[in-house]
């Protein structure tokens, strides 16, 4: 296991950036020392476990050259501490609110509501994907954030990170649902794999 100073040497050496993130466990439900002492010796030293209505997260600041990097090794670690626990998701969610977009770009809630219209920006702001028939709108982060790059209110790598962080959701969903039942799975595989008629 490398050294705190090696890894000081490593950051100045790439260039590295520190990036916070959240992932929640599946396997393990406690926090009691031999969990903590496994996923330490693991490499997960730049963690704080913490449990939560039954439900174990850790929130990493990891060094490394992109968020996908740093989230896909603490996930290696993770599996790899030997207590039979995975990463059921990065805790941050792909649905959002008009209140979430405007917390996640700095803007107030008044704003958005004028992108969502089109009273204010460009206009073509996407759809929500979610709650349209009870009236509680959700907009998937992946589309928003590609709008808001598009139009210069957001820089490319908080693009970048939105795709990566959604692309991972999917994957350990997938896994998840294929655990619980992978005939389903594999039903709806082929469905959505046919060509759709013209």
């Amino acid at each position: 296991m490398a050294t705190n100073d090696q890894r000081i040497s490593t950051l100045r050496d790439e260039c590295l950036c520190e990036h916070e993130f959240v992932l929640v466990l599946s396997g393990v439900d406690n926090i009691d020392r031999p969990v903590m002492d496994a996923l330490f010796e693991a490499g997960c030293d730049d963690a704080t476990v913490s449990l939560r209505f039954g439900r174990v997260y850790m929130t990493f600041v990891r060094p490394a050259s992109s968020l996908k990097d740093a989230i896909l090794s603490a996930i290696r670690d993770i599996r790899s501490a030997g207590i039979g626990a995975g990463v059921l998701s990065v805790d941050n969610c792909n649905l959002v609110s008009q209140a979430e977009i405007a917390r996640r770009i700095g803007r107030t809630r008044q704003q958005v509501g004028q992108y969502v219209k089109g009273t204010c920006g460009p206009g073509h702001f996407p759809g929500p994907v979610c709650g349209l028939a009870e009236g509680s709108d959700l907009w998937a982060w992946c589309e928003v954030s590609y709008w808001l790059c598009e139009n210069g209110i957001i820089g490319e790598e908080m693009l970048k990170d939105s795709r990566d962080v959604a692309a991972i959701n999917s994957v350990l969903e997938y896994l998840q649902q294929r655990g619980l039942d992978p005939s389903l799975v594999d039903e709806v595989f082929r469905l959505v794999d046919e060509p759709v008629p013209a």
